[in-house]
């Protein structure tokens, strides 16, 4: 850890009679303050501050970034002494006083999250090679992506400082994480232990600490920036070659899961000149025997990917590093990088699903939700043939609207396309025809489908076999998308 046992506790006992939570500080800043902070401009929060009282400085030094008299940050740290925070690195030394060593951030409701203080507020300052990650973008996407369901034993593969570790522990009834860095490691055993948390903590690379063990719920936000492998920073570099790492994650999650175990983690993707994308990543989980769902919520350029993650580090002034970057780039063809969500489940089928698509509309959150949900929807389309699809009673999503484009004409309006549009949950939108939209119109939870196909058979002069056969993979579809969902009960 960063500090003793003793300094943990004494750090919490600061934090917490401070009030130095999430809560706390939008109460003490007002929201007007709290806003400008979110945008980097501390200066009402500064204001709100200048009494300096514990939390005031605990404010001004982990939020604000000031550096404050040595005095004033004794009595806000006390009864940790400055010499142990000082000497985890909490604090440092800076001109004439002290100022954060680490990013501190209250988190949640009561939670504490320990990591590096990122490059922005260090200007100038190279990144150290362990640098270890707060809550950013990529953390945040597969916190809300994670499916929340209790579980016996959890893994968090490249842990960091810890965050989803934290999230495991409230629905999990053990967890273990694992870092290559053993600096990391002690950011995550910090974090750990400021909440009270108790996590099996082992080093080594990805999946090689757990070789043998298996796992209910597996995630992992792993160094996925896709690139020539070269390692600078390990939270950023794997050291494999191109996207070797999803696929790699891929190849071992068999052996990583319990039998309906799940495995959900973060991955970029070359775009190949000539090349199907979501073909090239379905290959990834070819003679896994998992269910895959694997959604691409962005794509960018090969410029903008490599400033993206030059500026990450601190890196975005040397010309020679992006133009060796674009360089590898372009000898393989790519022309845009994806990043998504890949989400497995051991689920002990001969045929498993596997679906990769865009999906880059906004969802409602949490997205975890929705992915529980569709693997429990392809639990029941496994087990049913066509028949027995017909012989359910579906009901129509709520609040599902159809939206028309018509052209005036001679003779009125003349509808050009149906759009089915779900304003919930992943908000899928399907192009429909009359039929279709005539039977997701009538699930209304009464008659089996078969009845109500057999009542669109005769009003549109359809032989119902027929109609009854075609039906079967467009209701498939429906219910994967969840347009109509079948009525239990």
């Amino acid at each position: 850890m960063l500090l003793s046992p003793a300094g943990v506790d004494a750090l919490r006992t600061a934090l917490t009679r401070a009030g130095f939570t999430s809560n706390g500080i939008a109460g003490r800043l007002g929201s007007q303050a709290t806003g400008g902070v979110a945008r980097n401009d501390y200066r009402a929060a500064l204001r709100a501050t200048e009494d300096r009282d514990a939390l005031g400085t605990l404010i001004r030094v982990f939020i604000c970034d000031q550096t404050e008299s040595e005095a004033t940050v004794a009595a806000a740290l006390a009864p940790l002494s400055v010499a142990e925070a000082v000497a985890g690195g909490l604090v440092e030394r800076h001109g004439d006083g002290l100022r954060a060593g680490v990013d501190l951030e209250p988190y949640g409701d009561d939670w504490w999250v320990l990591a590096d203080v990122p490059a922005s507020a260090r200007p100038g300052r190279p990144l150290h090679s362990e640098h270890v990650l707060g809550i950013g973008g990529a953390t945040q996407t597969l916190i809300g992506a994670t499916v929340r369901r209790p579980v016996g034993t959890a893994l968090d593969l490249g842990t960091g400082s810890g965050v989803q570790a934290l999230h495991l522990a409230t629905h999990a009834g053990s967890v273990t994480a694992t870092d290559l860095s053993e600096r990391a490691l002690r950011f995550a055993a910090t974090t750990a232990a400021l909440n009270g948390q108790d996590w099996e903590l082992l080093r080594g690379d990805m999946v090689a600490p757990v070789a043998g063990r298996r796992f209910d719920l597996v995630v992992s936000n792993p160094p996925f920036v896709v690139g020539p492998g070269t390692t600078t920073h390990v939270y950023r570099d794997s050291g494999r070659v191109g996207d070797a790492i999803g696929a790699e994650l891929a190849a071992a999650a068999p052996g990583l899961l319990t039998e309906g175990g799940t495995m959900q983690y973060l991955a970029n993707w070359v775009h190949v000149a000539g090349e199907e994308w979501d073909e090239r990543v379905a290959g990834w989980f070819a003679g896994t025997g998992l269910d895959a769902w694997v959604i691409q919520r962005e794509v960018a350029d090969p410029m903008a990917y490599v400033n993206l993650w030059l500026t990450d580090v601190g890196e975005s002034a040397d010309p020679e590093r992006m133009a060796a970057w674009l360089d590898w780039f372009d000898a393989h063809k790519v022309e845009a990088i994806g990043f998504g969500i890949v989400s497995l489940r051991r689920g002990g089928h001969d045929e498993p699903v596997v679906r990769v698509e865009d999906l880059r509309q906004r969802v409602q959150p949490p997205l975890g939700d929705q992915v529980g949900a569709w693997f429990d929807r392809q639990d029941f389309l496994r087990v049913r043939d066509t028949e027995a699809l017909l012989a359910e009673r579906y009901r129509a999503a709520d609040g599902l609207q159809l939206r028309q484009e018509a052209t005036m004409g001679d003779e009125g309006w003349a509808v050009d396309r149906q759009v089915l549009a779900m304003p919930d949950g992943l908000r899928w939108t399907e192009e429909v025809d009359p039929l279709v939209l005539a039977l997701v119109g009538g699930a209304d939870g009464r008659l089996p489908l078969r009845d109500q196909l057999a009542l669109l058979a005769a009003a549109h002069e359809v032989e119902p076999d027929e109609l009854a056969e075609a039906a079967g993979p467009i209701v498939a579809h429906l219910v994967e998308r969840g347009f109509i969902a079948p009525v239990t009960g």
